[in-house]
């Protein structure tokens, strides 16, 4: 059977470097991290909240009580998680772009967006199950931001995605409280 294969011709214009000009510059360094990570912790008292909804929404759809969390506790999420370099230039850098994204109309950015954050989202969390938890918990989250009509598109689903990162990273629900019958060395 004969295969059908796409071929992407990409053209660039001829004064590239104007067109690079006018597109914003992202320069991960030492300071700009570090400014991410104090943009981060100041956001708190605005993803606190997003947080102990969502914890309260899913512990009563999964039949549980789930501890809401403090400012406090957002605050040691988020060192831990910028204490980490490798995680923290990462992190900083899908902050920023999500903090600046914006695509007239937003719908044709929604795809875009959606993945940069979910993105975070797990990458806060940790590695896995929590990733994926993160991942489908930004989803989740996502319905309780909703950005002003003057905010970046990406604002509200940065917000999400900090909430589902920073809830899933944290302890709270009764699953987290125990050791895992699957340890295979009993401990």
């Amino acid at each position: 059977m004969a295969r059908k294969t796409d071929l992407y011709l990409f053209v660039f214009p001829s004064d590239y470097k104007s067109l690079r000009k006018e597109l914003p510059s992202m320069r991960l360094t030492r300071e700009a991290v570090r400014a991410e990570y104090e943009w981060v912790r100041d956001r708190g008292s605005d993803v606190v909240p997003i947080v102990n909804t969502v914890r309260a929404d899913l512990g009563e759809a999964f039949g549980t009580t789930v501890d809401p969390i403090g400012i406090g506790q957002y605050d040691d999420a988020v060192d831990a998680v910028f204490a980490d370099g490798d995680r923290a230039v990462n992190v900083a850098a899908l902050v920023g772009l999500l903090r600046d994204l914006d695509v007239p109309g937003d719908y044709p950015g929604f795809v875009v967006d959606e993945l940069l954050a979910r993105e975070l989202a797990a990458m806060i969390a940790g590695e896995q199950p929590l990733r994926l938890l993160a991942e489908a918990t930004f989803h989740y989250a996502d319905v309780y931001t909703h950005g002003d009509a003057d905010d970046p598109a990406g604002l509200d689903d940065l917000d999400a995605a900090l909430a589902a990162g920073v809830q899933t990273r944290l302890p709270g629900w009764e699953w987290q409280a125990t050791d895992s019958p699957f340890d295979i060395d009993g401990r």
